[in-house]
């Protein structure tokens, strides 16, 4: 696999020629130019992951080359070479945003060390930006719950090595800041992390996104595209919702995972790559698998270390560091510097029902905070806006739960609101709920519910627990699950 293709514009051949040769010998894919036509018809056809450009030229001068570069998107990196430089001059070039300027004759040292340099540079802008835009998914695992101190420890494990990663959880569970964190810790965190949507791709497109294509592959196609594998070479691909990955594709990408090279569309060249392979999915792969919808053979490949993000409600006592996060982020990003929860409209969010996850939490806070008529978030006006199944009875089904489970989610949000609107008295709350005072100090102690001090019911029963701190807190944390096989699934965002 030859590396990052690069475009060298000179009007002198011999210059070309050394630094064809130069670039060529430490990996780069190189194409030369004399003179700006020649290399305007190149960018045309071609996307080149940096461009050396002299500034004087046959046809006119770099620099103006330059500034008609800055209206393509993306604008490619660049670096400036000149027989005649002069400050001025390489100070224009560089608000132009030329990444370097060399001096002619070139040090073929100096120009390798400088190109290293720019393309580090321009991949980690690339991810920057990218984080910039993924603001509201925050950009980091937060929580301090059992599951998500073994989530990190485990992740932290899996970085270092290149062995492929599945990622496995109900939506909103914070997968894609999981592939992230395996990135970032990585010995490949200054080349690209590529990302795909499988279930977001057409499925007529999901090849030349996947592996790129030749010029004239297919109708559209004007120019050579490279594909995310061959972008991602020595770095990371993220392959989101890989459950949603066509069959006749599957085939295309195991090849790919065990020959460790492929094909671009339309094109007969054998390109190596060296890519670790990061996916995730919200379905049950081995449920697919038994029903031939997905390959044994591709989910082995990828299952090589799995990890599982464990849902928001085995890990209630994350939610208060979560939300006031969120809040932190949905006050900047909507202008409402004041807003604020009050403890008990916390504690609706606590005992809500998230089938989304984290991402609907996040959701939740920039909604109350658009919404609230003032600054003050209280628990009636969390209660009004949470969504139909975090109200009704109707939607505490969900599937791969058993009925003890299920009853028990319930039994714990009753009680909670039971709490909550006695004001932590359990007479009282007993009495709501038709309950005799010593049968709701059980289901309490059974549900691992804590309550206020005993001391402050008038008339304790005898076996009730001498203390327990806070009306309607959270329940203990319940540990992540765990795989057969391997490290455990991560995290929420």
């Amino acid at each position: 696999m030859t590396g990052p293709r690069i475009l060298v514009v000179d009007d002198e051949p011999n210059v070309l020629a050394t630094l064809k040769m130069a670039l060529s010998v430490e990996g780069y894919d190189v194409d030369v130019a004399g003179d700006l036509a020649l290399a305007r018809r190149r960018m045309q056809k071609e996307n080149y992951a940096a461009l050396l450009l002299d500034i004087g030229l046959p046809d006119g001068s770099g620099v103006d080359f330059l500034r008609e570069l800055r209206e393509q998107s993306p604008e490619p990196t660049c670096i400036m070479m000149s027989g005649q430089a002069t400050i001025p001059l390489a100070v224009e070039a560089t608000r132009l945003g030329a990444r370097d300027f060399l001096e002619k004759p070139v040090s073929t040292e100096r120009l390798l060390i400088s190109l290293k340099n720019v393309l580090q540079l321009s991949a980690l802008e690339q991810e920057a930006s990218t984080l910039r835009r993924e603001r509201g998914d925050t950009d980091e695992l937060r929580g301090s719950s059992p599951a998500m101190v073994h989530l990190r420890e485990v992740l932290a494990r899996a970085a270092p090595a290149s062995a492929s990663v599945l990622l496995t959880g109900e939506r909103g569970t914070g997968k894609e800041l999981a592939a992230r964190s395996l990135h970032q810790r990585s010995s490949r965190v200054h080349q690209r992390l590529e990302k795909l949507n499988c279930a977001a791709v057409p499925e007529n497109l999901i090849e030349s996104e996947l592996f790129g294509h030749e010029a004239g592959a297919f109708t559209g196609a004007t120019k050579r595209r490279i594909g995310k594998f061959e972008r991602a070479h020595r770095g990371s691909l993220f392959l989101d919702e890989v459950g949603d990955m066509p069959l006749p594709m599957q085939a295309k990408l195991l090849r790919v995972l065990q020959e460790q090279e492929l094909e671009r569309v339309g094109g007969s060249e054998l390109v190596r790559v060296d890519v670790r392979v990061i996916a995730a999915t919200n379905r049950d792969l081995v449920a697919e698998v038994r029903a031939g919808r997905f390959r044994a053979d591709l989910f082995d490949r990828l299952n090589v270390l799995p990890i599982h993000l464990p849902p928001l409600r085995e890990r209630r006592q994350d939610i208060p560091e979560l939300a006031a996060g969120f809040l932190t982020w949905a006050r900047e990003r909507n202008d409402r510097p004041r807003a604020h929860l009050t403890d008990a409209a916390l504690e609706a969010l606590v005992s809500a029902t998230y089938e989304g996850n984290v991402r609907e939490l996040r959701n939740l806070i920039e909604r109350l905070v658009i919404l609230s008529p003032d600054d003050r978030i209280d628990q009636s006006f969390v209660r009004s806006c949470l969504a139909p199944t975090d109200r009704s009875p109707g939607g505490l089904y969900r599937t791969g739960a058993t009925f003890r489970q299920l009853a028990e989610e319930a039994e714990t949000a009753i009680l909670r609101e039971a709490l909550a609107a006695s004001g932590g008295q359990m007479a009282k709350a007993a009495k709501a709920l038709g309950l005799e005072r010593s049968h709701l100090y059980k289901k309490t102690r059974a549900l691992g519910l804590r309550t206020v001090d005993a001391s402050s019911d008038p008339d304790p029963p005898a076996d009730a627990p001498e203390t327990s701190p806070g009306a309607g807190e959270m329940p203990p944390e319940m540990p992540a699950d765990r795989t057969e096989s391997g490290p455990e699934k991560g995290p929420a965002q």
